[in-house]
């Protein structure tokens, strides 16, 4: 069965745009379905298409120079309008002035552009294709997606009501903390097939990404980073703590991490302050990007119910989920913490007003110090926090405490 991505619709909508639709997101993610989707779309409706892609042996002389490349649009397409699809322009060199040279043609064509992640894609295109472009970021299954297709899409845009009425229901969810999102892994069967699948794809990102595009030599400080900051997730990271720990010098553990974001396998948020001198203000907080990436990282690969790591893993879903729901809002999302240790999950900083988020894997109606603390200092409308099933409302001074099941911030 087909797995339904919700950013098609955007992709669809921006196909009317001269503007290159570009793709990016983590290998595997599903950049070269969501493509071939697009495609036959158009393909339907009588539009004519050509896809390319720099994986392929026979397409790569195309790529050699511009003029290469609009010789052979011209041949299938001549002065009329086509869409063109190009598959991993990361193996470009220069991709970014390559595709803003073909923009600045004016040509009648609509280029459709997808890469894997690689510092070059994300900052030298940025550059080159400033106004040229508009970015979409596919990421591996986010729940919303990977729920609507295990239930066959029956119960799309009621998933609340689904997770409250039907028991069972938390069975997906576990499933899905356990394993994470990518396409190929949720497509497989069982959890050995599951696991060979993982395990390539971590493969393939130490050995294409950070091997061959990054040219990182000390593959095994990498990697070894990834495992400890897999151990510690939603905890601030001491920069020179992990260099001593490594036997890394400071600037390659900063290095390391950074790349780490831009390959899409971390992310980061800083702190939310108002006052530096009282609220720490320097040291971020790291999510990941896959759960079942990090989960595999640390040799926990469908074992999560066997440990006690269920806590950091809701903890990085919800975060996923509130990326999700504000997605398309001005809001930043942050952390924060005092220098007497008082410290929230999550802010979101919607620029008029500020939430609080407290996450916790157990159901009771209780209030920690240190929201009580936040909710004292900047007296907000309204505090969440996010759990498993309890659902409540509570008032402290002028502002609602609201206890929600985590699926109420799915939709």
């Amino acid at each position: 069965m087909f797995i339904k991505r919700y950013i098609l619709q955007d992709l669809i909508e921006h196909l009317s745009k001269k503007e290159i639709s570009l793709i990016v997101g983590p290998r595997q993610a599903g950049k070269t379905t969501l493509m071939n989707i697009l495609q036959d779309y158009l393909n339907k409706k009588g539009e004519k298409t050509l896809f390319l892609s720099l994986d392929f042996e026979d397409d790569m002389p195309f790529f050699k120079t511009q003029s290469f490349l609009v010789q052979r649009l011209k041949l299938e397409f001549g002065n009329k309008k086509g869409y063109v699809f190009i598959d991993e322009i990361q193996r470009k060199e220069n991709a970014g002035l390559f595709l803003k040279g073909l923009y600045d043609m004016n040509l009648p064509y609509k280029f459709i552009v997808s890469g894997s992640g690689s510092v070059d894609l994300r900052e030298k295109i940025h550059e080159s294709l400033i106004g040229r472009k508009r970015i979409f970021e596919l990421n591996t299954l986010s729940l919303k997606e990977f729920l609507n297709f295990k239930t066959e899409y029956k119960y799309e845009g009621m998933l609340k009501d689904y997770f409250r009425i039907v028991p069972q229901a938390i069975n997906f969810f576990i499933e899905y903390i356990n394993f994470g999102g990518y396409p190929r892994v949720i497509l497989e069967e069982t959890i050995n097939e599951k696991n060979m699948i993982i395990n390539e794809i971590f493969r393939s990102y130490m050995e294409k990404d950070i091997s061959f595009l990054l040219k990182i030599e000390r593959i095994n400080v990498f990697s070894n980073l990834i495992k400890i900051l897999s151990s510690q997730i939603g905890n601030s990271v001491n920069f020179n703590e992990l260099a001593t720990t490594l036997g890394a010098s400071l600037q390659t553990i900063k290095n390391y991490i950074y790349y780490a974001e831009k390959t899409f396998v971390l992310r980061k948020i800083t702190p939310f302050f108002r006052n530096v001198r009282k609220e720490i203000s320097k040291s971020p907080v790291f999510y990941f990007n896959d759960l079942g990436l990090r989960n595999y990282a640390i040799g926990l690969f469908g074992k999560i119910t066997e440990t006690s790591q269920a806590g950091f893993l809701f903890q990085n879903l919800v975060y996923h989920l509130l990326i999700e729901k504000f997605d398309k809002t001005p809001a930043t999302i942050h952390w924060w913490r005092t220098k007497d240790k008082a410290e929230v999950d999550f802010v979101i900083d919607l620029k008029d007003r500020i939430i609080p988020v407290e996450v916790k894997c157990k159901e009771y109606a209780k209030i920690e110090r240190s929201l009580k603390s936040f909710i004292a200092k900047y007296k907000p409308e309204e505090a969440w926090v996010v759990n498993p099933g309890f659902k409540e409302t509570i008032k402290i001074d002028n502002t609602l405490v609201k206890f929600l099941p985590f699926w109420e911030i799915i939709e």
